[in-house]
């Protein structure tokens, strides 16, 4: 009972500072599960999974009442994002199932990230590229896949990317969260799948811990869309920079 009030309190708090900038709150929920809520791998993967398709529609349902809904870009990062995130979790059953190996990518996926976020929060993101000229579906490809492998959808990567393209954050953040919603039905359904065919005791996401995390992630994540437009944008980046720095250390050391 206790575990099940910690992960729906963390999902709460953590979706409700990410959802602003259209970062799935699965990047920060994981390294919770792993040294908080115990939960072993690769099991916390799907769990991860399976908290974001619970807890996108309340940031995805506030985006829609707002307006400004890009189709066409959400239409593009899934189309790369959705194959990526099935390769990544074939990837991550049966090439990276050891816990130092995991810690590795995630430190890999979380130092970059932090990075990103914390330089275009103090220096302003450069003049908006045509579209077209940006490899969307390529990019998302391949962030799908580390998705997949990390449990967070891909779509709280590349939303970064597109952001520090010069793409608004308005236009980035809830396609990034569709995508990362769609992918992640995609990603739990498949580990699913993986589980049912072999020896999947461990390899199943834990159910109840994930659906109370996603219904915590289902409050704030509507609360955090509705206060987008209430909190400086670069003080918000900076933060969720900082945090994904300093998680992407701590799993370093770890590793090491």
């Amino acid at each position: 009972m206790e575990i099940g009030i910690a992960g729906l309190l963390a999902g709460f708090l953590i979706s409700i500072v990410t959802a602003p900038v259209g970062v799935s709150g699965a990047v920060f929920l994981l390294p919770v599960q792993l040294s908080v809520l115990h939960v072993p791998n690769p099991a916390v993967t799907p769990t991860n999974l399976l908290y974001n398709v619970v807890a996108g529609p309340g940031a995805l349902l506030r985006y829609l009442r707002q307006g400004g809904f890009d189709r066409p870009l959400t239409r593009l990062l899934i189309a790369g994002t959705l194959p990526g995130v099935v390769l990544g979790a074939f990837l991550r059953v049966f090439a990276l199932p050891g816990p130092r190996v995991f810690r590795l990518v995630v430190a890999a996926v979380l130092l970059p990230l932090g990075v990103w976020l914390c330089l275009r929060a103090v220096r302003p993101a450069p003049v908006a590229r045509r579209r077209r000229d940006l490899p969307i579906v390529w990019l998302g490809l391949g962030v799908g896949t580390v998705g997949g492998i990390y449990g967070i959808g891909g779509g709280s990567i590349l939303g970064p990317i597109l952001a520090g393209s010069g793409i608004p954050m308005a236009t980035v953040a809830p396609a990034a969260l569709a995508s990362t919603f769609v992918t992640s039905i995609a990603g739990a359904g498949t580990y699913g799948l993986i589980a049912l065919t072999t020896d999947g005791g461990e390899i199943a996401p834990h159910w109840t811990l994930g659906l109370l995390c996603g219904l915590g992630g289902l409050i704030g994540g509507y609360l955090g869309a509705r206060l987008q437009r209430h909190f400086p944008e670069a003080a918000l980046r900076f933060l969720l920079g900082a945090l994904a720095v300093a998680l992407g250390v701590v799993y370093l050391f770890q590793a090491a």
